[in-house]
């Protein structure tokens, strides 16, 4: 089959396992995937990887909040996508909330789709918000082609957004199962924290024992037997307790429909190195002690945890609250999107495990989950979306370098392992210099 252009690697991540190969791309995607010394086909460009880079399949990241229209000023779609594209991530699902208004029935998702379409510098994708009172608005966001819906069981930190009770999340729960959409949950129980310790001060510790994680069993466990009882389709949101994973592998024995998400910065930072006063670690549900990181990479390594994404909540440099260092008052949020895959790469090859490792949390699985399996793999059909990277490359995280809009960053100052030298989108490189050329996606594209 003709190729336009042949990108030759001694190393790329195909089919879950690392090799050689050269991948023949014609228009926006992949035609065939050869030996790495396979006949070039006649007219086609050659593209050689240096020596220590691995062609990997573009990343998708499901859980990114852009937060414009309306708080464009902590973070907007140019910002984000150039921060995305930067770290070798080629598709993100925007959140529905932070953004005003948020995306709880069609009109607001036509608004924020007319605000980020020319904008994108990579593929984006929305879930709609599943909020008291919206039931009815669910069918009408899916049949648009959100790709699901996000929902909390505590305060979601801005107004406009309220969590649902459980009679509340349970109705939303059938209603989504009557068409098999996908119900994403921020599992934090609203009664546990309520009755935790205050989160004011500066002190660290005394944030994290306001969000104990005996809050967040609980509500998995809640999610898990409304999945049951009602059949739909459930995803636990950046999973920060590992006192869960023992029910969350009993309900997937039972037959639930469960998926499970970590994030970089819950397998990358302890509670014993934060800082008091260092608000810029703040995130909900909290940064927990190293034990308890250790046993999420073990639970991403049996597969009882499915994606790692990076929860990229940005605010204004203000909101953190660096002026006084309480905890109380900080906004929670970590904006992670362009190191994402660094971080977890140089937390992965410490532990001895893989880059195919690492697509298939990154890439892979969270394609899968979404249903765009065209995209977070390199075969012959799939899009030729790609990033090169040097795994052995090291750097120190430098605020002036990430692309995000605010200069606030837990990793920054922090020496990580991997660089993306080159991303590609619909098989071109990506030019953060030019005009933008990411599309808008909808559920079912495919």
């Amino acid at each position: 089959m003709g190729a336009d252009v042949v990108l030759r690697a001694r190393r790329a991540v195909v089919g879950g396992r690392e090799t050689s190969a050269s991948v023949h791309v014609a228009g926006e995607r992949v035609v065939a995937v050869e030996a790495y010394d396979a006949p070039v086909p006649e007219g086609a460009r050659v593209v050689d990887l240096a020596d220590d880079e691995v062609l990997l399949p573009g990343l998708v990241d499901s859980h990114v909040h852009v937060n414009e229209p309306g708080r464009t000023e902590w973070e907007g779609f140019a910002s984000a996508t150039r921060a995305a594209a930067a770290g070798g991530v080629t598709t993100i699902i925007d959140m529905p909330l932070n953004s005003i208004p948020p995306t709880v029935n069609v009109a607001a998702l036509e608004e924020k789709r007319a605000v980020a379409r020319d904008q994108a510098y990579v593929d984006v994708g929305f879930w709609g918000g599943a909020i008291p009172g919206n039931v009815a608005d669910l069918r009408p966001l899916h049949d648009a082609g959100v790709f699901g819906f996000k929902c909390f069981l505590l305060h979601s930190g801005v107004d406009e957004f309220p969590h649902l009770e459980p009679d509340e999340l349970e109705a939303a729960m059938r209603e989504t199962g009557s068409f098999d959409a996908l119900m994403i949950v921020h599992a934090e129980d609203s009664h546990a924290i309520d009755h935790a310790a205050a989160p004011d001060g500066e002190e660290y510790d005394r944030f994290l024992h306001s969000r104990p994680r005996g809050a967040e069993n609980l509500a998995i466990a809640q999610v898990i037997e409304l999945a049951r009882w009602t059949g739909a389709r459930a995803h636990i949101l950046h999973l920060s307790s590992s006192d869960a994973l023992p029910m969350i592998r009993s309900a997937r024995a039972d037959g639930v429909r469960l998926t499970v998400e970590t994030c970089p910065h819950y397998l990358s930072f302890t509670a014993e190195e934060i800082p008091d006063g260092a608000t810029e670690f703040k995130c909900c549900p909290p940064i927990r002690e190293a034990a308890n990181r250790e046993l999420l990479w073990d639970g991403l390594v049996e597969g009882a945890i499915d994606l790692v994404v990076t929860d990229h909540s940005p605010c204004t440099e203000d909101l953190k609250r660096f002026d006084t260092g309480d905890f109380g008052q900080a906004w929670g949020g970590i904006a992670g999107l362009q190191v994402g895959l660094s971080a977890t790469w140089t937390g992965a090859r410490e532990r001895g495990l893989s880059l195919a490792d690492v697509v298939q949390w990154m890439a892979t699985g969270p394609a899968d989950q979404t249903g765009l399996t065209d995209r977070g793999r390199i075969e012959p059909g799939a899009m030729a979306n790609f990033a090169v990277f040097a795994p052995d490359e090291a750097f120190t995280v430098e605020i002036g370098h990430l692309h995000h809009k605010n200069p606030v960053s837990a990793y920054a100052g922090r020496t990580l392992t991997g660089v993306v030298r080159q991303t590609w989108l619909h098989g071109t490189p990506v030019d953060l210099g030019a005009d933008p050329r990411g599309r808008l996606l909808t559920r079912g594209q495919s």
